[in-house]
C-alpha cells in the first residue's frame, strides 16, 4: 500500500471509469485509501475497480435521480468520507436536454457535482477533516456566468459552454469554502492539464482540435493529469489554499475575473439551490 499515507481514509472519486479519475484511484489505493470508483459505465467502472482493488458504484449523472441514489449508497456504506473528487464531466457538440430538463452539459459537469456535495455534506463535515476536490479546466478563462441564464441557452459556442460550466464550478468551490469555514472541511479545485489521452473530448471536435494544436496550453499525460488530484487529497496542510484553484501543481492559478467574485459565487450557490427545487446547504 506504498507509504500508507492514506490508510483508514475513504476517497470517493466520480468519473473514475477512465482518465485521471482512473489513474487517481489506482495511486489512492496505492498509498492506502480506501476507493469508491463512481462511473457510468457498469463495465469501465467494475473493470477499472478490479484493476485497483476498489469498489465500483455505478451513476449517470445525466439523471439527478442517480446522483440522489449514489449519495444514499455512499452514506449507507462508508460511516467517513475524507475525500470527495468531484471529477466526472463531459464535453458535447450537440446540445441535449436530461430527463430532468436541464442541459446535459451543465447537469453532468456542474450540476450533479453541486447536488452530490450537498447531499454528503453533513457526513463530510462531522466525521473529520475532509477534502472535496473539484476538477475544473484552464478553459474555464472562455466562459462566463449569468445568474439569469446559468444553463448558457444564449450560448452557440461549445467551448465557451463547457467553459462556463467549468467557471461554475471554481465560484462553487470558493462559495463551498465560505459556507462551511470552521467545519473542517476544505475545497479545491483544479485543472489537471491538457490531456490528450481522455475521452472527454470525444463528442467534440472543436475542443478536440484546440487540445491537438495546444491552444488550451501544452499536452498532459494521464499521470501528469491525475498528479494535482492525488496531491490535493494528500497534502499536509489543506487549509492554507482552501477555497483556492490549483492551475495543475500551482495554486493561486490564473483565473477568469468572475472566478474571484464572491458575491456571484453566493448568488450562483442560491440560484442553484433554487433551480433544484431542494433544500441545500
Amino acid at each position: 500500500m506504498g507509504d500508507g499515507i492514506m490508510s483508514g481514509k475513504t476517497v470517493v472519486i466520480t468519473g473514475a471509469s477512465a482518465g485521471i479519475g482512473a489513474e487517481a484511484a489506482r495511486r489512492l489505493v496505492r498509498l492506502g485509501a480506501t476507493v469508491a470508483v463512481v462511473g457510468r459505465s457498469p463495465e469501465k467502472t467494475a473493470a477499472v475497480a478490479r484493476q485497483v482493488g476498489a469498489e465500483p458504484l455505478v451513476a449517470d449523472f445525466a439523471r439527478l435521480s442517480e446522483v440522489r441514489r449514489l449519495a444514499d449508497t455512499l452514506l449507507g456504506r462508508y460511516p467517513r468520507i475524507d475525500v470527495l473528487a468531484n471529477n466526472a464531466g463531459v464535453v458535447l457538440t450537440r446540445r441535449s436536454r436530461t430527463e430532468d430538463g436541464h442541459d446535459l452539459m451543465f447537469q453532468v459537469n456542474y450540476l450533479a457535482p453541486f447536488l452530490l456535495t450537498n447531499l454528503l455534506l453533513d457526513r463530510l463535515t462531522t466525521v473529520g477533516p475532509a477534502r472535496v476536490i473539484t476538477t475544473s479546466s484552464n478553459g474555464h478563462r472562455f466562459g462566463r456566468v449569468d445568474l439569469d441564464d446559468l444553463e448558457g441557452a444564449g450560448n452557440r459556442s461549445e467551448l465557451l459552454r463547457y467553459g462556463t460550466t467549468k467557471l461554475q464550478n471554481i465560484l462553487f468551490t470558493r462559495e463551498l469554502a465560505r459556507r462551511t469555514r470552521g467545519s473542517g472541511l476544505t475545497a479545491t479545485a483544479f485543472h489537471p492539464g491538457v490531456i490528450a489521452t481522455t475521452d472527454i473530448n470525444r463528442e467534440a471536435p472543436l475542443v478536440a482540435a484546440l487540445v491537438r494544436y495546444r491552444l488550451l496550453g501544452g499536452l498532459s499525460t494521464l499521470e501528469e493529469g491525475a498528479e494535482p488530484l492525488v496531491h490535493l487529497a494528500t497534502m499536509p496542510d489543506p487549509q492554507t489554499t482552501n477555497g483556492g484553484y490549483y492551475h495543475r501543481l500551482t495554486p493561486n492559478g490564473p483565473v477568469h475575473r468572475q472566478a474571484k467574485d464572491d458575491h456571484l459565487a453566493t448568488c450562483l450557490w442560491e440560484r442553484t439551490a433554487e433551480l433544484l427545487g431542494a433544500p441545500v446547504a
